[in-house]
């Protein structure tokens, strides 16, 4: 009661300031700059298609709360991705791993309701869609209905991931592939190494990425690859590659939107 009495008695001037600093809105908003390139309106993977065919780079930022989520719509970002990479992050583990779906679904719905334009990608976490094709489709409709994201991501080209992924376009969800540096088989990979650095592996990358654009994914992510390696993919491929360390040549790059710097 008494930090109340003191509150109503500073200055107007002081309780803007103090409004400000508790405030999670970006301070160009607050100050009257910029707003969202396209208010209210969702990146479509349409428009995406469009930036593709005229060689506009595409661009995605991780987010996993709320105010990072405002800052990529005020920034105008193509793709926000919730990344299972929240995983080391924010909740500090070794790998990506451990973090469950339960989780997933807290950071996508705090992403959802602070990011209106751009589209919404959800990782799917390990260990919730390798069982069955069934058990993919019933992940990718939780993390839509439950996240609230637009599509989905999900790792690696074996057999069985490339059917899941067919299976879950097939229900109606829109995914990208990812592929080169799998996080969540660092258990086969031998820890967090480049991937596409000898012939065979380097074929192995440009044949997964086709596989996966042939099961109807909209993109595919190249992670950690050589750039003549990802270049070689981004040429075959019909569909946008995004680059996480994979060089200049893909069709976007993906950013980790760790910390965000305000203008003074």
């Amino acid at each position: 009661m008494a930090f109340l009495t003191k509150l109503s008695k500073i200055s107007p001037l002081a309780r803007v300031c103090l409004s400000r600093c508790m405030s999670h809105v970006p301070e160009n908003t607050v100050y009257g700059g910029p707003t969202p390139q396209t208010a209210d309106r969702r990146v479509t993977l349409n428009q995406l298609k469009q930036k593709y065919k005229k060689g506009e780079p595409i661009t995605v930022v991780t987010a996993y709360d709320y105010p990072s989520a405002v800052h990529l719509d005020i920034a105008g970002i193509d793709i926000c991705l919730v990344g299972d990479s929240a995983s080391m992050v924010v909740h500090g583990h070794d790998t990506t791993l451990p973090i469950s779906l339960e989780e997933m679904l807290v950071h996508c719905r705090a992403v959802a309701r602070g990011a209106k334009r751009p589209l919404l990608v959800g990782d799917l976490p390990f260990g919730t869609y390798e069982t069955s094709t069934s058990q993919a489709v019933d992940t990718a409709v939780k993390v839509l209905r439950e996240g609230g994201m637009d599509a989905i991501k999900l790792e690696g080209g074996s057999p069985s991931r490339i059917t899941a992924a067919k299976a879950i376009v097939e229900a109606g969800i829109a995914v990208i592939g990812h592929v080169g540096l799998t996080p969540q088989a660092i258990s086969v990979l031998g820890g967090f190494r480049p991937q596409g650095k000898n012939v065979s592996s380097a074929i192995k990358v440009v044949e997964t990425a086709m596989a996966l654009q042939e099961a109807g994914c909209f993109s595919v992510v190249l992670e950690c690859v050589p750039a003549p390696v990802a270049a070689a993919a981004t040429s075959a491929l019909r569909i946008p590659t995004i680059g996480i360390g994979a060089g200049p040549f893909c069709s976007g790059q993906v950013n980790f939107g760790l910390l965000i710097s305000l203008p003074l």
